[in-house]
């Protein structure tokens, strides 16, 4: 029993070494202090008021009238009827809108032939070209859905006259213009915006890119610097590797605590991100994914031989990271190899899992998977941690070793 209090207490008073020095070279350490506190703060902020108007309004389009009738004129009116495009421009020629295109004045032409008003209403169908640029697919969205919604209600209230003047009653006229009503109810982004659909992955990702490069950074300061020698208390051969881990995930644990409680409180708020999770409920889950990336980037520190390799090595690993995460692309479309190869990343299930919580409002039993992936992470990182600090410990005693002889 005094064998196990003497070894507890040497424990405690090594990790409390471990926190004091590991506290002490992130505070003194502007890149470090950079990349761990601020890092998520900023990246948060830009992004956010990058997307802050939500959804692309105002995309400027040219028409190319060649009828020229007040039928083509209403038409034309309609397209300015919207908020996502307005006519900009009317080019008297294709020619003339083309060259408007490439010069980026305008992301749409819409092409109106001569004949559009004699065949509207002789009874024949009506062409109008369409033509988008497809390079920008969120102006491609907003101008085509734009354009094609107009035409369409254009055309409808052509039929709708047409079956008026042949006798057919109001009731009648409005069945057969629209057979079917429906309704349309956007479910967990209303007004589809592209920032309250990408923010939330990104600010995920950010939280386990920044401790992976800022925990690397200070592992490589350890080896630098040879701090697992010189952190050794007075009567002892080597440090031990648990209080070493557990001491340092404490510390990341702390700083990430108090920047997760500003993003998830404060900054959601501000921005109005959706919060749709019971507030325990998310805070159990993101402290579970913080645990995980903690793990992971204690592990991959043992790595580094110099605080500079982190920021080399993990860096590029950012955009790669958040297209695994099934954001960028759905991970349906993703090969399944790939797929799988993802899942070794805290970020893969902390995605899915915080998006179906905090937006769409599942509990915690319904992201379980999600849970166990990182749980499981968690111990297979942490147990690669230790054996990773466990040969650099020997490695260090050893060089020291043969140093002193």
């Amino acid at each position: 029993m005094n064998r196990f209090k003497k070894q507890l207490s040497s424990y405690w008073l090594q990790a409390g070494t471990v926190i004091r020095n590991e506290f002490r070279t992130i505070f003194t350490d502007g890149g470090v202090m950079l990349v761990l506190i601020f890092a998520l703060l900023i990246y948060a902020t830009v992004y956010s008021l990058a997307y802050g108007s939500e959804v692309l309004r105002n995309v400027p389009i040219g028409v190319v009238d060649e009828c020229r009738t007040p039928t083509s004129r209403s038409l034309i009116e309609t397209f300015n009827s919207g908020p996502n495009s307005y006519v900009a421009y009317e080019p008297t020629s294709m020619e003339e809108a083309r060259e408007l295109f490439y010069n980026r004045k305008i992301y749409g032409i819409v092409y109106i032939p001569s004949n559009y008003d004699r065949n509207l209403y002789g009874g024949e169908q009506a062409d109008v070209a369409i033509y988008c640029d497809a390079s920008y697919f969120l102006m491609y969205r907003q101008v085509f859905q734009e354009l094609v919604t107009a035409i369409g209600k254009t055309g409808a209230m052509v039929e709708f006259q047409r079956l008026i003047a042949k006798g057919a009653n109001l009731p009648q006229a409005q069945a057969t213009v629209q057979p079917v009503i429906y309704e349309s109810h956007n479910l967990f982004n209303p007004y589809l915006g592209y920032g309250t659909f990408v923010m939330p992955a990104i600010i995920i990702v950010i939280i386990q890119q920044t401790l992976l490069i800022g925990i690397g950074m200070v592992g490589g300061t350890w080896r630098e610097f040879g701090l697992y020698r010189k952190l050794c208390p007075p009567g002892r051969r080597q440090m031990s590797t648990l209080p070493i881990v557990l001491g340092r995930g404490l510390v990341y644990a702390a700083i990430y605590a108090v920047t997760c409680t500003y993003i998830f409180g404060l900054h959601y708020r501000i921005f109005h991100f959706p919060m749709n999770g019971a507030p325990w409920s998310v805070f159990l889950f993101i402290s579970i994914y913080v645990v995980a990336c903690i793990a992971m980037g204690i592990a991959v520190s043992t790595l580094f031989r110099y605080r500079e390799n982190s920021l080399l090595l993990l860096l590029w690993t950012s955009i790669p990271v958040l297209m695994l995460s099934g954001v960028s692309y759905p991970r349906e479309g993703i090969p399944e190899w790939l797929y799988d190869f993802g899942k070794i990343f805290p970020s893969s299930h902390g995605v899915n899992g915080f998006i179906r919580m905090q937006t769409m409002g599942a509990s915690l039993q319904e992201v379980f998977a999600e849970i166990k992936w990182l749980v499981i992470l968690t111990v297979v990182y942490g147990g690669l941690a230790c054996i990773g600090i466990h040969q650099l410990i020997g490695r260090e005693q050893h060089e020291n070793g043969s140093d002193s002889q």
